[in-house]
């Protein structure tokens, strides 16, 4: 399975849509087995969800997203987790590890 984070540096991005780009996690079995970066090609309204899906990337994390796009990626057959905060390495453990769900509602821009 790909798990990608919408990262900023190591940290989970805040903005989903203008993040630097996707660090992606394969995880196979409950371990993390390999890691490749993703950049960013752009946001354009709706376009980030089908790039996402055609990579593919089973789940997409990150701070804040809006509805729409959650949407999106959910008929794209991408799982969304939102909320997420902090460095990469401990995000990915805690999903890895069944610990991380989604927080709030995303975001509202």
């Amino acid at each position: 399975m790909k798990v990608a984070i919408a990262k900023d540096g190591n940290i989970v991005s805040q903005h989903f849509g203008h993040c630097e780009g996707f660090e992606v996690f394969e995880v196979n079995n409950g371990a993390v087995e390999g890691r490749d970066f993703l950049p960013n090609p752009g946001h354009r309204p709706g376009f980030l969800p089908k790039f996402i899906a055609e990579k593919g990337i089973n789940v997409i994390i990150a701070g804040g997203m809006g509805a729409t796009a959650q949407e999106l990626f959910k008929e794209n057959g991408v799982d969304v987790v939102v909320g997420a905060q902090g460095n990469l390495e401990d995000v990915i453990g805690g999903y890895v590890n069944g610990k991380l769900e989604t927080v709030g509602n995303g975001c509202s821009h």
